[in-house]
C-alpha cells in the first residue's frame, strides 16, 4: 500500500459558514447592482452625448444661415475655393471647431466645403429637406466620415429658399467625450463597491456573532432539536420577547396554562389576566421556584432572562405533590391523635382493670358507658347536623386531630347540611383546608376553640369558619388569598400559601367567593360562600336570620368536653 495520503478533492460551491456565505452573497449583490448601474447609466449617457452634438451642428448651421454674406454670395458669385461663400464658412467652422460646413445652393452644388476639391461637386447625401424648408438632426455618413449633422434651409432677403447649410460635428469627438467618462464612472461605481463590501463585511461580522459562526446545515439542526425537545418535555415552557409579549409556548405549557395558539404575540397580562402567575411570569415577582396557582393547578416557576432582552419561563405541575403533602400531613395528624388515644385508652384500661380488681363493678360499668357514650355522642353531633358522609367524616377526623392538639372543635347548632352537594369532594377540600388553618392559628393558645358553621340558603351554601387566634390585620386580608404568601414556617414537603388560593379558586369557580373578616372575641372568621352548590332547593332547612359567634349558648362540640353551664349535644 502507498504510504501518500490520497489528494483532498477540490470542493466547489457555496462555504458551509452564515458568516462567509452572508459576505459572498452581499458581495456579489453589491458587485452586482454597480455594474448594473454602470450600464444603465452608460447606456442613456451615449444617446445624450449624440443628442447634444446633433443639437450643437444644428445650431451652428442656424447661425451660419443667418449670416447675410452667405445668402448674397450664393446669389451673386460662383462656387469657387477663394469666393467668399468659403472664406465666411470656413471662418466660422474654425471659430466653432465643426468638422465641417457646406453651403450648398437648389441644385445641391456645394460652395463650401474643407477639402477645397469637392467645391463645385454635388454633396453625397440628400438634403432635400433641408430645401423643403425643414430643420434636420441626423448622425450619418459622408465623405468625411461618419458625424452628428445638424442642416438648415439657406433664405435670400425675400425669404426665398436658395439653398441649405450642413454643418457636421466629428463622431470621433463625441465617442473620445463618452470614453473619457468611464473611467471617472468605473471609478465612482467602484467607491461604490467598496463601500458596499466594507458595509457586507461588517453586517456579515455582525451575523457571525449572532449565529455563532454555525453553518446553516447546524442551524436547522438546532432547530428541528428545539423543536423536539420542547414539545417532547414535560414542562411547560413560555418564551418571551423584549416587550414581554409571548414569542412560544410548547404543549406543556398550553396544557398548564390553558391558553392556545391565539396567546402567541399578546402580552402576559392579556393572555393570563391580572394575576400571580401573569407577576412571576414577567418578572414583577423575584426569586426561584415560585409558586403560582393557575386553575386547580399549583404551578412552580421560574424564569431566566436572555441576552435579547427576553426571558424563558419554565413551569412545574406539582398539583399531586402538593395533594401528596396535604395528605401526609394530615395522616401524620391523625398518627399523632391515635398514638395519643392509644395512650387513653392505656389509662382507661388501666382504671378500668383497677375498678375490676377493687370489686367495683357498678363504677367499672358507669365509666364503661360514660367513655364510650362521649364517642358516640361526638360522632352523633356531626352527623346529625351534616348528612354528607365525606364531609362528616372529615369532621370527625378533624376533631380527633383538634382534640390531640388541645384545641376544641365545635360544630356550630345552626349547622345543617343535606345530602345533596353537587360537589362533596370540593367542598371537603374547602373546609379542611379553612379547618387546619384555623386549628394552626389557635395551636398553643389558652382556651383554643375553632368553630365550623355550615348552613343552606336555598341551592347556596355558606361557610363560617372562626378560631379564636390573633386574627389577620385588616391590611392583610387580601394577602392572604395571594400565591405562596404565607406566616408559618414552610412543611418538610413543600411551601406554604397554597390553601386559601385554592379555597378562593374553587368558590369562584362556582360564581362564589371567600372572605376574611374579625370574629366575635378577636380571632379570624372566614366565609365562604358556594351558590348552587345543592341539586335542588327542595325540603331546605329553615334558617336563623342572624349568625352568632362562637361563644353562642347552646352550639355543640366535637372531640372535647362542652364547658361548664353548656350541654354537650
Amino acid at each position: 500500500m502507498s504510504s501518500t495520503p490520497p489528494a483532498r478533492r477540490l470542493r466547489l460551491g457555496l462555504p458551509r459558514r452564515v458568516f462567509s456565505q452572508v459576505l459572498l452573497m452581499q458581495v456579489a449583490i453589491a458587485a452586482g447592482v454597480a455594474v448594473l448601474a454602470t450600464g444603465l447609466f452608460l447606456a442613456p449617457l451615449s444617446k445624450q452625448l449624440d443628442q447634444e452634438a446633433m443639437r450643437r451642428a444644428l445650431a451652428i448651421a442656424q447661425t451660419t444661415a443667418q449670416d447675410p454674406e452667405i445668402a448674397e454670395g450664393v446669389l451673386t458669385t460662383p462656387p469657387s475655393r477663394n469666393g467668399p461663400v468659403q472664406r465666411e464658412a470656413e471662418r466660422i467652422r474654425h471659430a466653432t471647431n465643426a468638422e465641417y460646413i457646406v453651403v450648398l445652393d437648389r441644385h445641391w452644388v456645394r460652395w463650401s466645403h474643407p477639402t477645397p476639391g469637392q467645391i463645385g461637386r454635388h454633396v453625397s447625401t440628400d438634403p432635400s429637406d433641408a430645401l423643403d424648408g425643414r430643420d434636420v438632426m441626423e448622425i450619418d455618413k459622408g465623405t468625411l466620415g461618419r458625424s452628428a449633422r445638424g442642416k438648415v434651409p439657406l433664405y435670400d432677403a425675400d425669404r426665398r429658399i436658395i439653398g441649405a447649410v450642413s454643418v457636421g460635428i466629428a463622431y470621433d469627438s463625441v465617442r473620445a467625450r463618452l470614453l473619457a467618462a468611464i473611467p471617472g464612472l468605473f471609478a465612482y461605481a467602484g467607491g461604490a463597491l467598496a463601500v458596499g463590501a466594507l458595509a457586507a463585511w461588517l453586517i456579515s461580522r455582525r451575523v457571525q456573532r449572532q449565529t455563532r459562526d454555525l453553518a446553516f446545515s447546524d442551524i436547522s439542526a438546532l432547530l428541528a432539536e428545539r423543536e423536539a425537545m420542547l414539545h417532547g418535555i414535560r414542562e411547560g415552557v413560555v418564551a418571551l420577547g423584549r416587550g414581554g409579549r409571548i414569542r412560544l409556548l410548547n404543549d406543556e405549557a398550553r396544557r398548564l396554562l390553558g391558553l392556545g395558539d391565539e396567546a402567541v404575540g399578546k402580552s402576559l397580562d392579556e393572555a393570563l389576566g391580572e394575576g400571580r402567575t401573569a407577576d412571576v411570569l414577567a418578572g414583577r415577582v423575584t426569586g426561584t421556584d415560585l409558586l403560582t396557582v393557575r386553575g386547580q393547578r399549583v404551578l412552580v416557576a421560574n424564569r431566566m432572562p436572555t441576552d435579547d432582552g427576553g426571558a424563558v419561563a419554565t413551569l412545574r405541575d406539582r398539583t399531586e405533590l402538593e395533594q401528596l403533602g396535604r395528605e401526609l400531613d394530615s395522616t401524620r395528624g391523625l398518627i399523632d391523635a391515635l398514638r395519643a388515644q392509644d395512650h387513653e385508652h392505656a389509662n382507661r384500661m388501666h382504671t378500668l382493670l383497677g375498678l375490676l380488681e377493687l370489686e367495683m363493678y357498678d363504677d367499672a360499668v358507669e365509666f364503661v358507658g360514660e367513655v364510650v357514650g362521649d364517642h358516640r355522642v361526638t360522632a352523633e353531633q356531626v352527623t346529625e347536623k351534616i348528612q354528607d358522609p365525606l364531609l362528616a367524616a372529615l369532621l370527625v377526623g378533624k376533631a380527633t386531630v383538634a382534640a390531640e392538639r388541645g384545641v376544641a372543635l365545635w360544630v356550630s347548632e345552626r349547622t345543617r347540611l343535606p345530602d345533596r352537594l353537587v360537589d362533596p369532594r370540593g367542598l371537603v377540600t374547602v373546609v379542611g383546608n379553612l379547618v387546619d388553618n384555623a386549628l394552626d392559628a389557635v395551636a398553643g393558645t389558652p382556651h383554643a376553640r375553632v368553630e365550623v358553621e355550615l348552613r343552606t340558603e336555598g341551592r347556596t351554601v355558606v361557610l363560617r369558619v372562626r378560631d379564636t387566634g390573633p386574627g389577620i390585620p385588616a391590611d392583610q386580608r387580601e394577602l392572604v388569598f395571594t400565591d405562596g404568601w404565607s406566616t408559618k414556617k414552610p412543611p418538610a414537603h413543600g411551601k406554604r400559601g397554597l390553601g386559601l388560593p385554592l379555597v378562593r379558586r374553587l368558590a369562584e369557580r362556582q360564581g362564589g367567593g371567600a372572605t376574611v373578616g374579625t370574629a366575635d372575641g378577636g380571632g379570624a372568621e372566614f366565609t365562604v360562600v358556594l351558590p348552587e352548590a345543592l341539586t335542588d332547593a327542595l325540603d331546605a332547612p329553615d334558617q336563623e336570620p342572624a349568625l352568632r359567634g362562637p361563644g353562642a349558648s347552646g352550639a355543640a362540640t366535637a372531640g372535647a368536653p362542652a364547658p361548664a353551664g353548656e350541654e354537650a349535644r
